[in-house]
């Protein structure tokens, strides 16, 4: 799969993830090898701004990172054939961190990620989430592939 997009229905069979931890909600545009640009549509709704902050809803920036991962373990799921192979993709580490702006409810927060090495057991990615063309979240990360737990 090369040069596609696709929704909701079609992330939910690629992670495991499931309300209230999924943070993609469609992948805009996938590069098979290369990319992927997804997004998550931040509501008010979310259960993590009843306390971050009252009065003044931030999305959590760890938060970003995850959806950043999220979409990054999508990518990897449809560049390694790893769909229906037991196999999940694991976060290990994550590198130079940076928050740019906050992101606030009612917007649309885009995630882009792409390899920076890609090999059969462990990957490097780098992420960038913003919003309207502005930078929220700059960061490095590596995940691992190995066997889902029984």
């Amino acid at each position: 799969m090369s040069d596609t997009s696709f929704d909701v229905v079609e992330v939910l069979k690629r992670l495991p993830h499931r309300y209230p931890l999924l943070l993609v909600d469609r992948v805009k545009e996938i590069v098979v090898d290369e990319r992927i640009h997804a997004v998550k549509a931040v509501s008010f709704n979310e259960d993590f701004f009843q306390g971050h902050f009252p009065g003044a809803p931030i999305m959590p920036g760890v938060l970003q990172i995850e959806a950043l991962a999220q979409a990054a373990g999508v990518l990897a799921v449809e560049s390694l054939g790893l769909s229906g192979s037991g196999k999940l993709v694991y976060f290990m580490a994550i590198e130079n961190a940076k928050f740019r702006a906050p992101v606030t409810p009612g917007v649309l927060l885009d995630l882009k990620a792409e390899f920076v090495q890609k090999r059969a057991r462990v990957c490097k990615f780098a992420g960038e989430a913003s919003v309207d063309g502005k930078v929220t979240c700059e960061v490095g990360f590596t995940a691992m592939i190995a066997d889902a737990p029984e």
